[in-house]
Formats: C-alpha cells, structure tokens, sequence
C-alpha cells in the first residue's frame, strides 16, 4: 500500500470549494484513495462528506492511502494538490 502524508495548504484546509477539487481528483484516479489526519478514522478521498467530516483545516497534516495499479503516481498528485492553495485555484 502507497502512502504520502502532506500539510494542507489552503487557509480553509478541505472545506467547501477545496474540499470539492481535492475529491474530483480522487475519483477522477480510477483507484480507491483514503485519507485521514490524527485521530480521525480512514475516509473515501472521492466522497466530499467524508473528507469534510475529518474537519481538516489549513496547516493540518493529513495523511493519503491508496493501493493497486498507479497508486505512487496518484498520491504523488494528489499531494501536489494538497500543497496548493486550492481556495484560490477555485476563484
């Protein structure tokens, strides 16, 4: 199994806008990714609901899972995103 664990960027961590682009881009893997931050249980990474209910806010370190064909490649990018300040990437 795969595993990257990276630092939010945006200021409003995976809430609404941010939380939307970083689930798209899970589903859009074609792989099942999980991701988690201290404490928290595993959640789908595809399902909005479910990384909104870890409470991720900027600065706070989560950490992604994912297992199969591309899982490296996937997390590589799905970090990258993460390290982003997707709040302003959404205006």
């Amino acid at each position: 199994m795969a595993e990257r664990t990276v630092t939010v960027k945006s200021a409003v961590g995976l809430h609404a806008r941010p939380a939307a682009i970083f689930t798209r881009a899970a589903e859009d893997s074609g792989i099942p990714v999980r991701i988690t931050k201290s404490g928290a249980a595993p959640q789908d990474a595809s399902s909005i609901l479910g990384v909104m209910t870890l409470g991720v806010k900027g600065g706070d370190t989560v950490t992604l899972y994912a297992d199969g064909p591309r899982a490296d490649e996937v997390l590589d990018d799905l970090a990258d995103l993460l390290s982003r300040d997707l709040e302003a990437t959404a205006e």
